[in-house]
């Protein structure tokens, strides 16, 4: 049978020339499949475009058990992995999960420890630009600093030697709907999907028709707009770190007084910077215009939980960033340990 060709094959297989180092040439990449459109869509483009490529495909699945089909739908993932013969691994988390970002967290360790396993060099998710459209909105509703809205970047490094690419940002969700029926690939519905308890269900199925509705091609627009973000973003980069180093004191530390003397929108730039550097996801405006009276130098010393219970703290001198506290006892439910009897050098 002669290899599967079309316009949609085509525009995959020139971006990935014209950015080559985006998926190599003879890479080992690991492909996270839900069995939804736009999975199977990337599942099966990359099948079709392996000859020229020479990749070497795996498929993760991550089987939520949120649905009672969940089970029966992942064994018939793996069926049709095995019968276009690419090796398939699938992880099934263990207790019910019942926010997005505790799925999320748990999606991508997984990732990143079968990727680890197979020695992977690149993981692959299918986000589209409906996705990135959608994030945007979602962003800019949190009041999120410009890098948030720089949003689903279509590389970005997973830890370090993985890297993880989001290669189908060039195309929409209709586009991913009518690649599966072309192809022929089977698709796993999931409910949950539509479901309005979750937030980005309803920017989709809410927000984003009123904004077609309104201005047609809006969610194409606002996802080009987030590449364009992207791109700015990258080209400041090397700048923000040469500024950087020379904010920097002992181990890391961020010099407060050198900070504040800095104009603010620069001065945002370079403590997301730095916290980005430390795992820490981007602060948002609320968060930052909180933070900034604090850190004046007149004011003493003085901490802000942020994300995943890390820790800005800072006395007079410098900005550094703590793991959550301990807790007493057994490591139950009980109070965190008072933080200033855990840092003295606070009252610095």
């Amino acid at each position: 049978m002669a290899p599967r060709w079309s316009a949609d094959h085509l525009r995959l297989h020139q971006q990935l020339l014209r950015q080559p180092l985006l998926l190599p040439q003879g890479a080992r990449l690991l492909l996270a499949v839900s069995g939804g459109q736009d999975s199977m869509a990337l599942a099966g483009l990359l099948l079709d475009l392996k000859r020229l490529h020479h990749w070497c495909l795996h498929i993760w699945h991550g089987n939520h058990r949120w649905r009672q089909e969940a089970n029966q739908q992942a064994e018939q993932l793996l069926q049709w992995a095995e019968s276009q013969e690419i090796e398939s691994h699938c992880d099934s988390w263990q207790t019910p999960i019942h926010t997005e970002a505790a799925a999320r967290e748990w999606r991508y360790s997984c990732l990143e420890k079968q990727a680890k396993a197979l020695a992977c060099s690149h993981v692959l998710t299918a986000h589209t630009a409906t996705d990135r459209s959608e994030t945007v909105l979602l962003h800019l509703a949190r009041g999120s600093h410009r890098k948030g809205l720089a949003s689903l970047s279509s590389a970005r490094t997973l830890v370090e030697n993985i890297t993880l690419v989001r290669p189908l940002l060039c195309f929409s969700r209709s586009d991913t709907s009518r690649i599966c029926a072309e192809l022929g690939l089977p698709i796993w519905l999931d409910p949950s999907n539509t479901d309005p308890r979750f937030s980005r269900n309803r920017i989709r199925t809410e927000v984003l028709p009123v904004l077609e509705q309104l201005h047609p091609g809006a969610s194409r627009r606002i996802a080009a707009m987030a590449e364009r973000f992207e791109a700015e973003e990258e080209s400041q980069q090397q700048l923000l770190d040469l500024a950087l180093q020379t904010l920097l004191g002992a181990d890391q530390k961020l010099k407060r007084r050198e900070l504040m003397a800095i104009g603010q929108v620069n001065r945002e730039l370079l403590l997301l910077n730095w916290l980005q550097r430390q795992g820490v996801e981007p602060l948002g405006v609320e968060q930052l215009n909180q933070l900034w009276p604090q850190l004046e130098i007149s004011r003493g010393a003085n901490q802000m939980e942020l994300a995943k219970q890390q820790i800005l703290s800072w006395n007079k001198h410098y900005l550094w960033l703590i793991n959550p506290p301990l807790r007493w006892g057994d490591g139950g439910a009980g109070d965190y340990l008072p933080q200033f009897e855990q840092l003295p050098e606070l009252q610095a």
